[in-house]
């Protein structure tokens, strides 16, 4: 069995591995790397014309490390989860240090979406994130892009490319090319807390800009 430790995974991401479980019942803890590899260019997010309409209409408000706890176990509020109570303490414990952060999506006073990953200098390493409202997924990542943009992010590792992932943008590169992106994002200086929360139409109006660009 794996003993996680703060320090443990720190190391693990900066040399290009991250931790799962079978399920969220099995102690066992084994290491991924992956030989292609899941990114979000922060250049190449996209936000589609209907995604614009949900964001400015839907009425969710957003913040930053309000209830990173919560955030984790939507996650692992699923039938299947790779997300065990070791890895739910250890990232708390990341957290805590500053070194895991979580964008949350609320309706009200209800927490409908979020995701959460874990920072080390300019690179993010998006863990996971989870829905219950339709497209609330897709606006935290929305936000998450642009704030990993604001604060001077250069690496947004998904860890795999999924269908959901790639219709936003999403892509994958070689393990080699990966290593290559992560050495050069951890040993650059990024903040993810600087940047003040933006609003839906700020966040799609960025968006825009870097679209026409490329």
């Amino acid at each position: 069995m794996t003993s996680l430790s703060p320090e443990l995974l720190l190391h693990g991401y900066s040399i290009g591995v991250f931790p799962m479980a079978e399920h969220r019942n099995d102690p066992e803890i084994f290491w991924i790397d992956p030989k292609r590899r899941g990114v979000m260019p922060l250049d190449g997010f996209h936000i589609s014309r209907s995604l614009a309409r949900r964001m400015r209409r839907s009425g969710f408000r957003i913040s930053i490390d309000t209830d990173f706890t919560r955030v984790v176990l939507g996650c692992a509020d699923r039938v299947e989860t790779w997300i065990n109570e070791e890895i739910l303490l250890q990232y708390q414990s990341l957290h805590a240090r500053g070194h895991a952060h979580s964008l949350e999506v609320w309706e009200g006073d209800t927490l409908v979406g979020g995701v959460y990953g874990v920072v080390l200098g300019a690179a993010f390493f998006g863990e996971s994130m989870f829905s219950r409202r339709r497209d609330a997924s897709k606006i935290a990542l929305a936000f998450l892009v642009d704030r990993l943009n604001l604060a001077g992010f250069t690496l947004f590792d998904t860890q795999f490319l999924t269908d959901h992932l790639a219709s936003l943008g999403g892509v994958e590169i070689t393990r080699a090319e990966y290593h290559r992106q992560l050495k050069r994002a951890t040993d650059a200086p990024a903040s993810f807390v600087s940047p003040p929360i933006t609003t839906a139409q700020d966040v799609i109006q960025r968006n825009t800009q870097t679209s026409k660009r490329l």
